[in-house]
């Protein structure tokens, strides 16, 4: 069930009894409510986390997500979990009103949404029926751009079922139909996080976010490659490997154990199949690159290209996976004294 402003949230009676996601997610993209909400939100600053400008006791505890990740935190300690590289990716946040756990995900495809949504549910809370929760949607856009003559494509959903649209409506639809209380506080998404240039060319307002554990404040927030720790490399090569893993099929990556504050990386494999498309893809061009493997090739940062060159190099000198994963276990990284992360 999804409330908004506190109260259960209806379509608009003309629609049917049982209405489908795109129903729901329109009728929620006009809700003057969560339009205000979501502009409260754009109008804060957006925070850069840098590993490298705290130490010590001032260093903030935080839990990065990578695409098709999720994890679940304990405010008591954590002080941030967040996410960013987010362009038709949807980043998810729910968060138990009463204890303040919160779980985020990065959504990047409607084929995971309810396995991962049950994920994330089974590890807030025991009895999820009785607990209320706040839910942040925030990511993707519109990927529409202006006609050659510069007249506006029309923006119904015909012209919406690109990447973004699909997933938003999958998660809103789920949602709706399950049991549980979801108080849905933002909804940063589609054409409230589209900006435009002046060629007419789509753009996100927001790649990234943080929830602030303590409070559940959430704010538009990125992270340099300092802050996007531990086993960076590793993790992002897992994101691309699982999807011929049918152990994850329609799952999200599980990577941060709550009660420890530790990251498990589970064993992943790659084969040589892996080895030889790095081998194809590394000296392709940047524009090569984007057009094959970006799903919004104008819209993507400026360290894309790079992160995706730095997989391939390591898959190219790590062609076999247990090199990485030794006797088949996961690679565990606890937090030092001072904030950092050190392999166990």
């Amino acid at each position: 069930m999804i409330f908004v402003d506190g109260n259960s949230f209806s379509t608009p009676s003309s629609s049917p009894s049982q209405p489908e996601g795109d129903d729901i997610l329109l009728a929620l993209l006009e809700n003057p409510n969560l339009i205000s909400a979501t502009s409260s939100f754009k109008a804060n600053s957006e925070r850069k986390f840098l590993a490298s400008d705290e130490s010590g006791s001032e260093r903030s505890k935080w839990v990065y997500i990578f695409q098709k990740e999720y994890a679940t935190v304990d405010p008591a300690l954590v002080d941030f979990v967040g996410t960013d590289e987010a362009t038709t990716c949807v980043g998810l946040v729910i968060r138990n009103q009463k204890n303040g756990m919160t779980s985020v995900a990065h959504m990047d495809s409607p084929n995971i949404v309810e396995m991962g949504l049950s994920q994330m549910l089974s590890s807030l809370v025991a009895n999820s029926l009785e607990t209320e929760f706040d839910v942040h949607l925030i990511g993707g856009f519109e990927e529409v751009s202006l006609q050659a003559n510069g007249s506006a494509i029309s923006e119904s959903p015909a012209y919406l079922d690109g990447y973004s649209f699909p997933l938003c409506s999958k998660i809103v639809h789920t949602l709706w139909s399950r049991h549980e209380k979801f108080h849905l506080r933002t909804l940063c998404v589609l054409g409230h996080n589209t900006r435009r240039d002046s060629d007419g060319n789509t753009y996100p307002f927001f790649n990234g976010f943080a929830v602030e554990t303590a409070s559940g404040i959430v704010i538009p927030a990125i992270f340099d490659g300092t802050s996007r720790c531990p086993d960076e490399i590793v993790r992002r090569i897992r994101v691309s490997v699982s999807y011929e893993d049918a152990n994850w099929n329609e799952k999200l990556l599980e990577t941060y154990d709550c009660g420890s504050d530790c990251f498990k990386i589970a064993p992943c494999r790659w084969t040589l199949r892996q080895y030889h498309i790095a081998l194809s893809l590394l000296n392709c061009s940047d524009s090569e690159i984007l057009s094959t493997c970006s799903t919004s090739p104008t819209a993507e940062a400026p360290d894309f290209v790079d992160n995706l060159r730095r997989q391939w190099t390591y898959l190219i000198e790590h062609p076999h996976w247990t090199e990485t994963f030794p006797t088949k276990q996961a690679r565990t990284f606890a937090r030092s004294s001072d904030g950092k992360w050190i392999r166990c």
